[in-house]
């Protein structure tokens, strides 16, 4: 096959999977795996257990980072761009579109209400399920708690840092004696060298945009610095994003509710929950904020893939290094916690009857397991209902 073909088929691939992968990055990894192992073979299970390893090791978004690994695999750097576009843009185009709808509308409308209401549904359902994975034990229970209490205690984002930081020292004492899984030989078309350059511009970035953000007035150096920062330091996936943008963008930016309506859209589109940073860029800065904004938040995922991957068979093999990731993912769990109850519970709960209407929802998405825009859109349609009536 040639490379223009190889290319067209991993844009093929991953748009199709952008158009169409609803319910967050667990079930991504599901459909990912139907797509990329089961129907095309492209790699085998053992393989792509690796690569999900590899991406739950690194902050990010875990399933863009799966997808932008396979198309790495596939079709070298260009591969995985390419499988990033695709997943990526449809969410990206339809939350640009939901920012210039509520650009000219209320935020006090019944139905941002209601995205406001299934934020809390979504968020509760996303912990209950990692908290299960990242937190099956005492030991993890405890560190959820803990991080969950310190940062509803210290509300900073250098707060959060150190709380993963301190997560890590712990998991690390806790869990260093366990053995690690034997990894999977990984071929590539880039090496060490190509990753160790990209490990250095990661940090310089990292370290230099927020010493030379102050001295130069900026809007939209200000832009990459808030999303490439939050993209390098998230752990655990879309949803703990959501604490971490609102401390570094509400109120400076935007208010909180046209901030939590944003997050209640995204749950209704496709692809991954990182694409909140189109509609957030819209209302910080327009077309220009949107671009600023999408390519701040997914860079450090391309530059820490392209970094990790050429060493991912030794790190794989070092058990401190698994232990500390089993007190970091633990760690996850209580930021999100945190951020169920602020900003997402206190901005989106209004009395009794919003209450009943996310428990609605938290019903329908745990129980009946419906799909999440379905869920969204008669969240939706309750919230215009009650906003009409009240």
């Amino acid at each position: 096959m040639t490379k223009k073909n190889n290319y067209l088929e991993i844009l093929k691939a991953s748009t199709k999977l952008g158009l169409t992968s609803f319910g967050g990055p667990a079930a991504h990894i599901g459909y990912f795996r139907d797509e990329y192992v089961t129907k095309r073979k492209w790699l085998d299970d053992k393989a792509y257990a690796d690569i999900v390893a590899l991406c739950q090791f690194l902050p990010g978004p875990a399933s863009s980072q799966v997808g932008i690994s396979i198309g790495m695999l596939r079709g070298g750097i260009f591969g995985g761009f390419l499988s990033w576009f695709g997943f990526t843009m449809p969410s990206v185009i339809l939350l640009l579109l939901f920012a210039l709808v509520v650009t000219n509308g209320s935020f006090d409308s019944g139905w941002i209400q209601g995205l406001k209401i299934v934020a809390v549904a979504v968020v509760a359902h996303a912990l209950l399920g990692m908290g299960k994975s990242l937190a099956p034990d005492r030991p993890r229970i405890a560190i959820a708690v803990g991080a969950a209490i310190l940062i509803l205690l210290i509300p900073a984002t250098w707060a959060q840092i150190g709380v993963i930081i301190l997560s890590g020292i712990l998991g690390y004492a806790i869990y260093r004696k366990e053995d690690a899984p034997k990894p999977v030989n990984l071929v590539l078309s880039f090496g060490k060298k190509t990753g160790i350059v990209a490990w250095a511009v990661f940090a310089t970035l990292l370290i230099g945009l927020p010493v030379v953000g102050p001295l130069i007035e900026s809007t939209s150096l200000a832009i990459f610095d808030v999303f490439y920062r939050v993209g390098s330091i998230v752990f655990g996936g879309g949803h703990v994003v959501l604490p971490m943008l609102e401390r570094e963008i509400v109120p400076t930016w935007m208010t909180a509710d046209a901030f939590i309506a944003g997050y209640g859209a995204a749950q209704a589109v496709p692809g991954p929950l990182f694409t909140l940073a189109g509609y957030l860029g819209q209302l910080m800065n327009g077309g220009w904020g949107v671009l600023i904004a999408v390519v701040a938040m997914f860079l450090p995922s391309f530059l820490l893939i392209i970094g990790t991957l050429p060493f991912w068979s030794i790190i794989r093999t070092k058990s401190g290094v698994q232990a500390a990731l089993k007190g970091v993912n633990a760690s996850v769990v209580g930021i999100l916690l945190a951020a169920l109850y602020d900003p997402v519970f206190t901005s989106g709960i209004r009395g009794p009857v919003d209450f009943a209407i996310a428990i609605t929802a938290f019903t329908m998405l745990v129980y009946f397991k419906l799909a999440p825009w379905i869920v969204v859109l008669v969240t939706t349609i309750l919230g215009v209902i009650t906003y009409a009536v009240l």
